[in-house]
């Protein structure tokens, strides 16, 4: 009998794949698609490398998981990324129809799931994912906290 998956375990993927994206220069976010279970979508921050302001690792996962489902709607799927979603990458969700986003860290900064607003909360929109916030953030903070501090040039521990 194998163990079903927790949120924790598919928050630890997308950290590791915000983690890969750090090691080439991006900022370290990790995004990853689920369906029944299974991961179908993989991505992580790519707008420097790619020369593409919306290869945001949210994005990237969609696209991986439309492609492998032959749809851009995503019912029934999760997305897990490990920084609060953008207003654009909230607006690629809800087109994509994914059902539950589940974050870590949140960005008082252009977070748009409660912390600069509320995009799945907005009653005027026709779809709203449910969202869970705060899985594994400390790990997910800590890891931007020590990118940007490395890129200042200070160490930072957390």
């Amino acid at each position: 009998m194998t163990a079903v998956a927790t949120d924790g375990d598919f928050m630890a993927e997308a950290l590791r794949l915000a983690r890969e994206g750090g090691a080439m220069g991006e900022v370290p976010v990790g995004a990853v698609v689920v369906k029944d279970g299974e991961i179908i979508g993989r991505g992580f921050n790519a707008p420097i490398s790619r020369r593409d302001p919306t290869a945001h690792a949210e994005i990237v996962a969609l696209r991986d998981a439309a492609r492998l489902m032959g749809n851009y709607r995503l019912p029934g799927c999760e997305l897990y990324v490990t920084l609060e979603p953008c207003v654009m990458c909230s607006g690629a969700i809800i087109h994509a129809r994914i059902a539950r986003v589940v974050f870590g860290a949140r960005d008082p900064k252009t977070g748009a799931c409660g912390s600069v607003v509320n995009l799945f909360d907005e009653p005027r929109l026709n779809f709203h994912a449910a969202v869970t916030a705060g899985v594994l953030a400390d790990e997910c903070g800590a890891l931007l906290k020590n990118f940007f501090a490395a890129k200042r040039g200070r160490t930072e521990t957390a």
